[in-house]
């Protein structure tokens, strides 16, 4: 079976799905959106497979015709093999092949580095050669656009010596992110079009379980992707005159390159669940078009106001979308708290900013100081609450019940705002007892005084 098929028998065999098919006899509608179930419920959803190399930019440290030389003239076409070749269209017929420049002429190590430019979840990395497949070679990826690099898998027949690595090493659980040596690439034949493919998740104990193992996440992402060759054939078996130095070099009659017809990097561009497709922005540069509240190149982060619970990533069970804060309409910003999550059994954390229309509270759920509800309207109005007005020499304070609006009254005084005396009680100059009480002159008279206090 070819390599790339059972590459993709793989990838799907992780729990990543394929795109569905279309029937293309299907009367012409908006498609629905794939981050929604029919019911308009969120779920998860992710962008297409692809070769994520095609048509991008790769460096080249090393390229046949530059400088010209007698093997390769770069002013003749028919022997310009510049780096584009790499990641253009390709087929059988027409195979265009990069080539280094004659190893004699320039260092034995030669790279090839492919800015993906966006983080893409990377499951595969595919090389189909022009020459006899090296015999040293190091796969690299970089999560940070080139600034860092991490081995990805060695290729060597000389695996200790070359790469100080065991070709017989196994992965564990413990160290899933261990970079592997193996040897199984080295048969010089076919002279040309032979491949090297890499292959991120197999052999790897958490590929089942992809979903749930951050540890694998983050071993798949990249940016770009960096090959190195260390090492071509030096085709002894044949019986040339070819042959390695005595400190294991290349003689200088020795006259190789590397050619590659075909650089592949088979993956998704990583949208952590969130996005079912990828597009440019106005800078054109690629992002993840976000579904689920989320915002970011990879949908990584909550929009604003949407922090009741934290980001997460989505799963086959569970959309984990962002959700909005409650402050019921009083508030623009809010901000998450994670101890006051996990007091609400983890279903939210959300702490409203700068509630508006005199309410106060976490969820701008109650009314602040100096005000009261009106109960006659809801909560989410914006005349919720009702100002005391408390009377400023009847009241023993500004702060009046939140459901009744009853200020707190000095002794001797009455009424809601607290601006009157009561019964058996008259205005006086105090604004200590505003209202004090009327001494009994005569017991078959009665005073009452319905004055506002001073």
């Amino acid at each position: 079976m070819d390599p790339l098929a059972l590459l993709w028998l793989l990838f799907t065999a992780c729990g990543l799905d394929r795109a569905r098919a279309v029937n293309p006899f299907a009367v012409q509608q908006s498609p629905p959106d794939p981050c929604y179930d029919e019911k308009g419920a969120p779920r998860r959803c992710i962008p297409e497979f692809v070769n994520a190399a095609f048509g991008k930019e790769v460096h080249a440290s090393s390229t046949c015709g530059k400088p010209p030389t007698r093997h390769c003239d770069a002013s003749d076409p028919r022997k310009a093999h510049p780096a584009s070749y790499l990641t253009d269209l390709n087929n059988v017929a027409n195979m265009t092949c990069w080539r280094s420049e004659t190893l004699h002429h320039s260092p034995q190590n030669v790279t090839i580095t492919l800015s993906l430019g966006k983080k893409f979840e990377v499951i595969y990395v595919s090389l189909q050669f022009c020459s006899p497949r090296p015999e040293s070679a190091a796969v690299f990826k970089s999560m940070d656009y080139g600034k860092t690099w991490v081995p990805y898998q060695y290729y060597s027949s000389q695996c200790r010596k070359i790469y100080g690595k065991s070709n017989k090493a196994a992965v564990t659980k413990q160290n899933e992110q261990e970079a592997l040596c193996t040897d199984g690439h080295t048969d010089l034949y076919p002279l040309t079009g032979g491949l090297i493919a890499f292959s991120t998740l197999e052999g790897r104990p958490s590929g089942q379980d992809f979903d749930n193992s951050p540890v694998l996440q983050d071993w798949v992402t990249a940016t770009d992707i960096r090959v190195i060759f260390s090492r071509p054939h030096l085709f002894r078996e044949l019986g040339g005159r070819d042959h390695e130095d005595e400190e294991g070099g290349m003689s200088s009659s020795s006259s190789y390159y590397y050619a590659v017809g075909e650089f592949q990097v088979g993956g998704r561009c990583k949208c952590n669940g969130h996005a079912s497709r990828c597009v440019k922005d106005k800078e054109g540069k690629l992002v993840c078009d976000c579904k689920h509240n989320t915002e970011g190149p990879e949908c990584d982060r909550c929009k604003p106001f949407h922090y009741d619970r934290p980001w997460q990533r989505a799963t086959a069970r569970e959309a984990n979308e962002c959700l909005a804060c409650n402050c019921n309409l009083h508030a623009r910003r809010c901000r998450f708290n994670m101890e006051l999550y996990k007091l609400s059994g983890r279903t939210s954390g959300g702490v409203c900013l700068n509630c508006r229309h005199n309410t106060a509270g976490r969820h701008c759920h109650y009314c602040k100081e100096g005000f009261y509800r009106d109960m006659s309207k809801s909560i989410t109005d914006r005349k919720a609450c009702k100002a005391c007005d408390c009377h400023p020499v009847g009241a023993a304070g500004k702060t009046c019940n939140q459901t009744t609006g009853q200020c707190p009254c000095k002794d001797g005084v009455t009424g809601l705002t607290c601006n009157r005396c009561a019964k058996g009680y008259q205005q006086s100059r105090s604004p200590v007892a505003p209202c004090i009480k009327i001494p009994a002159i005569n017991p078959t008279s009665v005073v009452t005084s319905t004055e506002e206090p001073a």
